[in-house]
C-alpha cells in the first residue's frame, strides 16, 4: 500500500468529515468510523513522522507544551466597539452615520460572549492565531487553535490572509467541563466566557483540545468585497465557520426589529451572546464615516438588558454568616443566565421574601443584579401550583439548633452560639480570603477541612500550624507539597499592614474601606484600641454606628486577648503610611461598573487609593467618575441619568499612568 496516498485519503475524509460536523452542522460520518478513521492516521504518522503536514487533522488532538506564550503585534489595529445600552443610543448611532453617509445600510451579527483572535493563513495553511491583547499586542495562542474542531487548519486555496473572530465555549461543552471539574473538586468555572478563555489559555494544548471550544469568524481583512455580507459570504466559501443568524437592515427601525426578535430565541441559543453587533454594510463608506482613536464610528455593539428567566423555586435552604446572621437561599432548577448555569440565589432576610409573596414550588423570575449576583425579580403569581408552601423562618440555628433571635430594628435573624462550626469556619475563611489577610493557598475548601479535623477553632491557630507538621501531611488531599507552600504563605502574611489585619478580624460594619481609614488616622492597634467614640465617629465616612461597632469589639476581654495572641505570634500591628501622589483621582470618589479586562477590582482600587481617592459600591449624587469596564450593570444608567463623569478603561489606565 501505497502510505503517502493513504494518508492523504484519511486527511481528506477526516477534514470533509469534521467540517460537515463541526461547521455545517450536518455530519455524514458515524463517530465510530470517524474515530477508527482517526487512529489510523496516527499510527501511520507515527510510523513515518515524513508524512505529517501542518494541515493534518491529528494535529486538533493537541500535544506541544508551552513555558510562556509568545507576543505578537497584529498586522492591524484589533479595535474594539463603542455600546449602546439602550434603542435611543441606537437611533442616535443612526443620525451620526447617516449625517455622513446618507444612503448606509446595516449589517447585524449576533455578539458572541467569548474573547476575539485573529488567524493568519500563509498559502492557504494556518500559520498564527493570535488573542486581542492590548489591540496592538496580543499572545501567540496557535497551538491551542489548532485543536479547535471548527477551525480550518488549511483553506480550499493557497490564498494569504487574515481573519477575525470569537472563540467560544458552547453551553453543552461548558456544563459537561464544570461537572467533570466539580467530580475532581477544583473550582468551578462562573460562566462559559470565563471557560473559553482559561481553556485557550492553557499552556499543555492537550489540556485546550479537551475544553472542546468552538469559533465563529466575521471580520475579512483586505478583501475585495463591496459589504460585509459578501465578505460574511466568501468566509463561508473558504470554509470557515460564520454565524448565519446576521440579517441585512436598510433602517435603523429594521436593525431594532432585528434585536427584538433575537432577543426572544438568545436563551435557546447553544451558545451565549450579550448583544448584536450592527455595523455599516457597505464598505467603501467607512472612510468616509471615519473612526476615532478607540472605536470605528461605523459599528456599534448593542448590549442586551440584563436577562430574566423562568425556574421553579424548589426549596429554601439556610447559611450561617460568620457574624451568626441566617440567610435563606433560594434553590431553583438549574437555569442559564448571562453565561453561566443558576441553581441558587440568596433571598437576604424574612422581610424580603413575605414582600415578595415568594412560595416554595413558585415559578419565579431570575436574573443577575449587576450583571453579576443572582436574585429572584418577582414571581409569577398567576402560574401559582395547588402544593406551593408559604414560607415560613425558621427558629432555630441550622447548624448548631441554637435559638435564632432577631435584633430590634433589623430585618436578620442570628444564632449567638459562639460555638457554632459553621461560624467559626466563616470566620476563618473570612480572614484568609484575599481581600483581607491574603493568605494563598487556605481556600475555603481547605479551612474547612483543617477545621473538621481539629487543627483550626479560631485565628491564631492559623499561625500554629506549623507545629503540627508531621498530621498535616498525612491529611487527604494536601500532601507535603501543598502543606510547604500553605506554611510559607501563611508565614508571608505576618508582614501584611495591618489594615487587612483589622478587616480580617471581622468587625462589624468594619469593611476593608474603613479598615484602611482606621489604621491611616491612628497607625497602629493599641492607638485603635484606646480610641474613644467621638474620636472615632469624628472621622469622615465612618460616623456613631460604626464607631460604637469598633469600641465595644476592641473593648471586649476576648479581643484584648486575641490581638495580645497574634502579637506574641509575631503578627505585623502597625500602618505602613504610603506617600500618596498627586494624580487625577487624588480627592476624587470613583465607582466601577463591570470587569476591567487590563485588571482585578481590587488592584483598581488599591490603585485609586494610592492617589488619595476612594472607590465606592453605588452610584450618587457625590460620585466623580464611574469607570466603565466590560458587560456593565445599572450603574452606567444611573450614573448617566445624574451626570456623572464615565471614564472608559483605556482612559482609566491613560490617567493611572500619568
Amino acid at each position: 500500500m501505497d502510505k503517502l496516498k493513504r494518508v492523504n485519503e484519511l486527511k481528506e475524509l477526516l477534514n470533509k468529515a469534521s467540517y460537515e460536523y463541526y461547521v455545517l452542522d450536518k455530519p455524514t460520518m458515524e463517530d465510530y468510523e470517524y474515530d477508527h478513521l482517526m487512529d489510523e492516521l496516527i499510527k501511520l504518522e507515527n510510523e513515518n513522522p515524513s508524512l505529517k503536514t501542518p494541515d493534518s487533522p491529528t494535529n486538533k488532538i493537541g500535544g506541544e507544551i508551552l513555558t510562556k506564550f509568545e507576543k505578537v503585534t497584529h498586522t492591524t489595529k484589533m479595535m474594539s466597539l463603542s455600546d449602546a445600552f439602550s434603542y435611543d443610543e441606537l437611533r442616535d448611532f443612526d443620525v451620526r452615520v447617516k449625517r455622513d453617509a446618507p444612503n448606509a445600510t446595516y449589517c447585524c451579527e449576533l455578539k458572541i460572549d467569548g474573547l476575539s483572535v485573529a488567524l493568519r493563513y500563509n498559502n492557504g495553511l494556518l500559520d498564527l492565531a493570535a488573542t486581542r491583547g492590548n489591540g496592538i499586542v496580543g499572545e501567540n495562542i496557535t497551538n491551542n487553535v489548532k485543536t479547535i474542531k471548527s477551525v480550518p487548519l488549511s483553506l480550499n486555496n493557497n490564498l494569504t490572509l487574515e481573519v477575525r473572530g470569537e472563540i467560544f465555549m458552547p453551553k453543552k461543552s461548558f456544563l459537561a467541563l464544570n461537572e467533570e471539574r466539580a467530580l475532581n473538586e477544583e473550582e468551578l468555572f462562573a460562566n462559559c466566557r470565563n471557560a473559553a478563555a482559561g481553556s485557550i489559555r492553557q499552556l499543555d494544548s492537550k489540556i485546550a483540545a479537551k475544553r472542546n471550544l468552538d469559533v465563529f469568524l466575521y471580520y475579512l481583512l483586505d478583501d475585495n468585497s463591496k459589504t460585509q455580507e459578501d465578505a460574511l459570504r466568501s468566509m463561508t466559501e473558504l470554509g470557515f465557520k460564520v454565524n448565519q443568524l446576521y440579517r441585512h437592515c436598510n433602517t435603523i427601525d429594521e436593525v431594532i426589529a432585528y434585536i427584538e426578535d433575537m432577543g426572544k430565541i438568545r436563551p435557546e441559543l447553544p451558545y451565549d451572546i450579550d448583544g448584536i453587533v450592527i455595523k455599516v454594510n457597505e464598505k467603501n463608506l467607512y472612510n468616509i464615516i471615519g473612526e476615532t482613536v478607540k472605536y470605528p464610528k461605523w459599528a456599534i455593539a448593542y448590549k442586551f438588558p440584563p436577562e430574566e428567566v423562568k425556574t421553579k423555586l424548589l426549596s429554601i435552604s439556610y447559611q450561617v454568616g460568620r457574624s451568626g446572621v441566617i440567610t435563606p437561599v433560594a434553590n431553583f432548577k438549574s437555569v442559564f443566565v448571562q453565561g453561566s448555569l443558576i441553581s441558587k440565589a440568596t433571598l437576604h432576610n424574612e422581610d424580603y421574601i413575605q414582600n415578595k409573596d415568594i412560595h416554595i414550588n413558585d415559578t419565579v423570575i431570575i436574573r443577575k443584579a449587576g450583571d453579576v449576583i443572582p436574585e429572584v425579580v418577582k414571581v409569577i403569581k398567576e402560574e401559582r401550583p395547588a402544593d406551593a408552601i408559604k414560607f415560613k423562618m425558621i427558629t432555630n440555628c441550622p447548624c448548631c439548633g441554637s435559638k435564632l433571635v432577631r435584633k430590634a430594628g433589623e430585618a436578620d435573624y442570628y444564632c449567638l452560639n459562639e460555638d457554632c462550626s459553621e461560624k467559626q469556619i466563616n470566620r476563618l475563611v473570612h480572614f484568609a480570603s484575599k481581600p483581607a489577610y491574603d493568605i494563598d493557598s487556605l481556600g475555603d475548601k481547605v479551612v474547612e477541612q483543617l477545621y473538621n479535623a481539629g487543627f483550626l477553632r479560631n485565628i491564631p491557630d492559623i499561625f500554629k500550624l506549623g507545629e503540627k507538621y508531621d498530621e498535616l501531611i498525612e491529611l487527604p488531599g494536601l500532601g507535603k507539597k501543598s502543606i510547604d507552600k500553605l506554611l510559607t504563605a501563611i508565614e508571608a502574611s505576618k508582614n501584611n499592614n495591618l489594615d487587612r489585619l483589622l478587616f480580617g478580624l471581622g468587625i462589624r460594619h468594619c469593611g476593608a474601606k474603613i479598615s484602611n481609614i482606621l489604621c491611616k488616622r491612628f497607625k497602629n492597634i493599641d492607638a485603635i484600641m484606646q480610641a474613644t467614640l467621638e474620636e472615632i465617629a469624628n472621622i469622615d465616612d465612618i460616623g456613631e454606628v460604626i464607631a460604637r461597632e469598633v469600641v465595644e469589639y476592641m473593648q471586649k476581654p476576648e479581643s484584648i486577648s486575641l490581638i495580645n495572641e497574634l502579637r506574641d505570634l509575631g503578627l505585623k500591628l502597625d500602618f505602613d503610611m504610603q506617600e500618596i501622589k498627586e494624580n487625577y483621582f487624588t480627592g476624587k470618589k470613583c465607582v466601577l461598573t463591570g470587569t476591567l479586562e487590563a485588571m482585578g477590582r481590587n488592584e483598581a482600587k488599591a490603585l485609586i487609593e494610592s492617589f488619595g481617592g476612594s472607590l465606592s459600591e453605588s452610584v450618587s449624587k457625590k460620585t466623580d467618575v464611574l469607570i466603565l469596564g466590560v458587560n456593565p450593570g445599572s450603574k452606567y444608567e444611573k450614573a448617566k441619568s445624574l451626570g456623572i463623569y464615565i471614564m472608559e478603561e483605556k482612559e482609566f489606565l491613560k490617567k493611572i499612568q500619568e
